[in-house]
């Protein structure tokens, strides 16, 4: 079995005006992302997913771009199977080779960002291929699932203070979710105005309701710290990118500030920067994203980071159908993964790109049993949104 084709496109789906939101990056019209197909000359096809924007909005056709000249000629004619090499090779560059025989990387320099991203792509879509090429899940490949629902919680939360409380409850009553998550931070300007809104939020969902906070890396150390003080007694079940990624000191001097359990990892690449993290004693939770931290075999490896640092694993998955099932994977595989991330924003990059539907039910989400990342492309519609270059 051998790569024939690798094809990527920047796939751009309006959001109805109704269903949109603002957030700290503006109205959300539309879900974009860079989703590839790749196919083996037997004719398998896996589907991949990489992401280098925020939220779900975003330009794209740099990643493209990358992954169909740069990235895609690299693969043809290469065993799908060998997962990991492809990985190393992509990420070592021209030393790849001397990278193989020294047995310690030696990377290409712009091994972040836009170079992970296009690797994460390539990494689940394999994964896809090895599970379809064996007809059995990819987390039977990964070691097995622990679990055959997972509990989830809904991801979403962004109405003022007079409507957050019923803005939540109406996620209890779509999928039976016992925990939340609202959106926080620059969205609203100063960091009272975010606790008026997470106090109203607690008040209305009372003490049994899991309440998280995302601050999408929104703000200083000194705003993160007042933040948390002023919420100190609201129970919060986690406090999520409390400040840029890049300051991981400064994420470490928040988590010692106070008792709310900081989540983080969804701006973070490679096994590298989570090691840092959990050295640095900067989070209590892992959240990679495995379209952007380097696919399914870097997640794997962040969440035994995670594991062995006794923390907690619960990657980010606002996405596309190929990131969130690989999520799905991960997390049934992981020792230290506890809760899947469920949007209840529109993501029609879910729920219309592929032919499966999507629920949660009594705050579970059920792992696929499918071969390969269990999942249907629909290429009509994927065909219809693509942007041209």
């Amino acid at each position: 079995m051998r790569i024939k084709t690798v094809q990527a496109w920047w796939i751009r789906i309006p959001i109805e005006a109704a269903r949109q939101h603002r957030s700290d990056f503006g109205q959300v019209t539309t879900f974009d992302a860079a989703i590839l197909r790749i196919e083996t000359d037997d004719g398998l096809v896996g589907w991949g997913e990489g992401k280098n924007a925020a939220g779900s909005a975003g330009s794209y056709g740099a990643l493209v771009h990358m992954l169909n000249h740069e990235v895609g000629p690299q693969l043809i004619g290469r065993d799908p199977a060998d997962i990991g090499v492809i990985w190393e090779m992509l990420y070592n560059g021209v030393r790849h080779d001397s990278a193989a025989r020294a047995g310690h990387a030696m990377p290409q320099l712009a091994r972040r960002g836009m170079s992970i991203a296009a690797i994460s792509a390539v990494d689940i879509a394999l994964w896809d291929i090895l599970g379809k090429s064996l007809g059995v899940p990819v987390w039977r490949l990964l070691g097995g699932r622990k679990l055959d629902r997972m509990p989830a919680y809904a991801s979403g939360g962004w109405a003022s203070a007079d409507a957050i409380g019923e803005q939540l409850k109406s996620y209890i009553a779509k999928g039976g979710f016992k925990a939340l998550k609202m959106r926080i931070g620059a969205m609203d300007g100063a960091a009272h105005i975010s606790a008026a809104r997470v106090r109203a939020a607690r008040q209305a969902l009372g003490p049994d309701v899991e309440l998280m906070v995302d601050a999408h890396g929104t703000y200083t150390v000194a705003e993160a710290k007042r933040f948390i003080h002023l919420v100190d007694d609201l129970d919060l079940a986690w406090f999520e990118e409390p400040i840029i990624a890049d300051d991981k000191p400064g994420m470490a001097e928040v988590r010692a500030s106070g008792a709310v359990p900081i989540a983080t990892g969804e701006s973070e690449a490679t096994r590298y920067a989570f090691r840092d993290l959990a050295v640095l004693k900067a989070a209590d939770i892992f959240q990679p994203d495995p379209a952007f931290c380097g696919g399914i075999s870097e997640a794997m490896k962040i969440g035994t980071i995670a594991s062995a640092f006794n923390l907690r694993f619960a990657p980010h998955l606002w996405a596309g159908a190929p990131c969130f099932f690989a999520g799905l994977h991960i997390c049934a595989a992981s020792p230290a993964s506890f809760t899947v991330e469920y949007s209840l924003g529109a993501n029609p990059m879910i729920h219309d790109l592929i032919e499966e539907t999507v629920e949660a039910k009594d705050g579970m989400i059920a792992i696929p049993e499918k071969p390969g990342l269990g999942f249907t492309i629909s290429e009509r519609f994927l065909e219809a949104h693509a942007q041209r270059d």
